[in-house]
C-alpha cells in the first residue's frame, strides 16, 4: 500500500472519522513489520492495542463482601476517636499553660512598675537624706 494513503488514513485515524475496514488496514500495515521511519511512533500504539487484545483477567473474583474491611474500619474509626480525644486533651493543657504565662506576664508587669515607683521614690528620699546629712555636718563643724 502506497505511504501517501497510509498517511491519509492516519489523518482519519486521528480525527475518529475511519471506518472499520480502514482501521483494519492500518493495523496491518503498522503491525506487519515494516513502518516508514517518520510513522515509526504510531507502530507502538498499533502494537499496544494488538497484545492488549490477547491479555486476559485469570484472577478470580470473589462477590462476597470481606469481613475484615468492615472490621479494619471499625478499628479506624476508634482509632480516630482515641486520637481526637488526645489532641482535645493536650490541647486544653496548651491552653492552660498559655492563659497562665499570659496572667503572669501581667503579674510581673504590674509588680515591675510598682517597683519602679517604689525605687523612684527612694531616691528621692536619700537625696533629701544627703541634703540634711550636709546641714548636719556643717553645724557640727560650726559648733566645735
Amino acid at each position: 500500500m502506497e505511504l501517501a494513503n497510509i498517511e491519509k488514513l492516519l489523518e482519519k485515524y486521528l480525527d475518529a472519522t475511519t471506518t472499520l475496514q480502514e482501521e483494519v488496514i492500518l493495523k496491518n500495515y503498522f503491525t506487519g513489520g515494516f513502518v516508514a521511519k517518520h510513522l515509526q511512533e504510531y507502530a507502538y500504539l498499533f502494537n499496544y492495542f494488538a497484545t492488549s487484545r490477547e491479555e486476559t483477567f485469570t484472577k478470580t473474583i470473589s462477590l462476597e463482601p470481606k469481613k475484615s474491611k468492615k472490621r479494619n474500619l471499625t478499628w479506624f474509626s476508634v482509632a480516630a476517636s482515641v486520637a481526637l480525644l488526645v489532641s482535645l486533651f493536650f490541647g486544653k493543657q496548651q491552653y492552660n499553660k498559655n492563659k497562665q504565662r499570659k496572667e503572669a506576664q501581667r503579674i510581673y508587669a504590674q509588680v515591675s512598675k510598682g517597683l519602679g515607683l517604689l525605687s523612684k521614690n527612694l531616691k528621692k528620699g536619700e537625696q533629701a537624706l544627703a541634703v540634711l546629712y550636709t546641714y548636719e555636718n556643717t553645724i557640727n563643724k560650726i559648733l566645735k
